[in-house]
């Protein structure tokens, strides 16, 4: 009985401490230094390195609601990196590209699974439209929609890619400066 209630306290113990791991997200600024803790967090910044071509753990997202839709911005960390700026602003624009004509594989790839919201986006492609602008670090995609199901789709997007990524859902969260 005494050795069932040690090895009880040890499991837990370790449950919890993993646990307090897991949950453990980037530093503010995008710099995670604890990268391997996290192994699922990991993983999705390894494909979205691999799908945006720019280090996710030197950038930083942010997906916000807003009433009409919302925005995905992207901007890098290190100053002077003009090519990592050039290649966020050519993801956006393929980004943007993809998802007017309802083709959401990108998130696929970086997510490893549907992303919420795609679906409804997709067959309501025709009521939401996709604007790139580019940023001094980096670009966003402002995505708008008079449409009540498409607005709700994409605030299910937004918010999972939120949650996934461990990203703000505002400008000036998590200790990223603003860069309009």
């Amino acid at each position: 009985m005494h050795t069932f209630r040690t090895g009880s306290l040890v499991a837990a113990a370790g449950i919890v401490i993993a646990g307090l791991v897991s949950c453990r997200g980037p530093k503010p600024g995008g710099v995670d230094s604890g990268r391997v803790a996290d192994s699922a967090y990991s993983a999705v910044q390894q494909r979205g390195e691999a799908v945006m071509g720019v280090d996710q753990y030197t950038s930083h997202h942010v997906f916000e609601d807003l009433p009409d839709g919302g925005r995905v911005v992207l901007d890098r960390d290190v100053p002077n990196d003009s090519a990592g700026v050039a290649t966020i602003r050519r993801h956006k624009r393929d980004v943007a590209s993809d998802f007017r004509a309802g083709n959401f594989t990108k998130p696929f790839q970086v997510h490893a699974m549907d992303v919420p919201g795609t679906d409804v986006m997709a067959a309501r492609r025709e009521q939401i439209s996709y604007e790139v602008i580019d940023r001094s670090l980096g670009a966003e995609v402002r995505i708008r929609s008079s449409d009540s199901s498409a607005v709700e789709a994409i605030h299910r997007f937004l918010a999972f890619q939120r949650s996934d990524h461990r990203a703000a859902g505002h400008e000036g969260m998590s200790g990223h400066p603003k860069n309009n």
